[in-house]
């Protein structure tokens, strides 16, 4: 019997083999035949149901928290660019008061942060479950801009308190406020509203996509979820490059923010005209340098805190979807 037996198992084990080589040959050809994707691959992990309110609270929660810290910690160097920005020709930029407006401005960034995110976060899931996965970028960029969009109506009038702080126009931002609505109307709030928007708009979409993209493809190579230092270095990169790439938005931007009701410049194209023929081309590069440095070491804390808060509320708040289930 001990022989026959081990006949069997021979033959047993030689059928086994040759299915699952016929398995993994139909496999190979069935992989040889898949698409070829453009852009990095969503859907490696589990997809999950979206659950809007759970993303927005989330998202607002994140976005509030890493919005803060950033603007906390790196608001000289802002201060300073918006300064060079803003110097005419040859001119000299104070390093004193590089804090002015510090607290009102932490009271628009609050909500500014929340609300981009918070819009972000949901629109993003919303939008990658429509979009087909070589199109995820495009759906990265769109919810980058829906949220800029969103926070515009925040943002600016933060922005424009803020850089005429900066630039020691008023003493505090409750007298900026009055001021500016007094001598210019509530539409002061909004000076340079539209080049915000050119800015902005660009920045924010472009950022978040090459933020995104790069994490969705580190992932996929290293094969499991990045860490804090990794998500930090991609923000860095991402914000970095973007910054560079606006910086002439933002110089028009800063002019006609905190030109106030003298109006030099009539409007954006106007703006660009001038700076070119009064102090030259590179006029629309100033500040690049503290922009690229504000806006890197930005992208690395902003994306770091966002990331790890996100990951504590996934970690701490109910899951109303297996609630739901039970």
């Amino acid at each position: 019997m001990g022989p026959f037996a081990l006949a069997l198992d021979t033959k047993n084990s030689f059928v086994a083999s040759s299915s699952a080589s016929d398995a993994s040959g139909r496999k190979m050809d069935s992989l040889q035949m898949l698409p070829k994707k453009f852009f990095a691959s969503i859907n490696n992990e589990e997809e999950k149901p979206f659950d809007f309110l759970r993303i927005l609270f989330e998202g607002v929660i994140a976005g509030g928290t890493a919005g803060v810290v950033v603007e906390t910690a790196l608001y000289p160097i802002d201060t300073i660019k918006t300064r060079l920005q803003a110097t005419r020709g040859g001119g000299q930029i104070v390093l004193k008061g590089l804090y002015s407006g510090l607290a009102g401005n932490l009271a628009g960034v609050l909500p500014a942060s929340a609300i981009f995110v918070g819009v972000y976060e949901p629109a993003k899931q919303k939008l990658l479950k429509m979009f087909p996965e070589n199109l995820s970028a495009v759906a990265h960029l769109s919810a980058g801009a829906l949220g800029g969009i969103a926070a515009s109506f925040v943002r600016v009038p933060t922005e424009v308190i803020k850089q005429r702080m900066q630039t020691r126009q008023f003493a505090s931002a409750p007298d900026a406020v009055r001021l500016i609505v007094s001598k210019e109307g509530f539409k002061g709030l909004y000076a340079g509203y539209r080049s915000f928007l050119l800015r902005d708009l660009p920045f924010d979409a472009i950022q978040f996509c090459i933020y995104e993209q790069l994490r969705i493809g580190y992932k996929l190579a290293a094969k499991r979820e990045l860490n804090d230092p990794e998500n930090a270095v991609i923000g860095a990169f991402a914000g970095a490059l973007t910054g560079a790439i606006t910086t002439p938005l933002d110089v028009i931007k800063t002019r006609l923010m905190i030109q106030g009701s003298v109006n030099q410049y009539k409007g954006i194209v106007d703006c660009v005209k001038t700076i070119v023929a009064e102090e030259g081309p590179p006029a629309l590069l100033k500040g690049i340098g503290p922009r690229v440095l504000w806006i890197g070491i930005g992208g690395s804390i902003f994306f770091g805190v966002l990331e790890r808060t996100k990951r504590f509320l996934a970690q701490n708040l109910p899951d109303n979807t297996t609630s739901k289930k039970d």
